[in-house]
C-alpha cells in the first residue's frame, strides 16, 4: 500500500473516520525537508500495509485541515487513532526514527 493524497474535502472520511491508524503528512512541493522524507514514508506505507494508512495533505492546495490542527511548520506529521490525534512530529527525520515514532504511537 502506497501513500495517497487527501484533500480538505476528504480529510474526515479518510482520516478521522478511518478504522486503522492514520499518519498524516502535511507537506508542500517547495519544502525540501518534505521531499526528503517522502521516500521513507512511501517505504513505510508498503511495510505497514493494512496496519497503518499513510496519507499526504498538500498545505498549499488544502489550507483548512492544517489550520484546524494548528500546523505552523512543515513537514508536520500527525498520527490519528480512532479519529483523535495521538501523536505529532514536526520536521524531517530518518526512516528509522519515523518508524519508531509510529510504532510507539500505535
Amino acid at each position: 500500500m502506497a501513500t495517497h493524497a487527501v484533500s480538505d474535502a476528504t480529510f474526515d472520511s479518510e482520516v478521522r473516520e478511518s478504522a486503522t491508524p492514520v499518519v498524516v503528512d502535511f507537506w508542500a512541493e517547495w519544502c525540501g525537508p518534505c521531499r526528503q522524507i517522502g521516500p521513507a514514508l512511501e517505504e513505510l506505507a508498503a511495510e505497514y500495509g493494512d496496519k497503518v494508512k499513510i496519507v499526504k495533505v498538500n498545505v498549499d492546495e488544502n489550507p483548512e485541515s492544517p489550520a484546524q490542527l494548528g500546523v505552523r511548520g512543515i513537514p508536520a506529521l500527525f498520527l490519528f487513532k480512532d479519529g483523535q490525534v495521538v501523536s505529532n512530529k514536526i520536521g524531517a527525520a530518518p526512516k528509522a526514527a519515523l518508524k519508531a515514532w509510529i510504532d510507539d504511537a500505535i
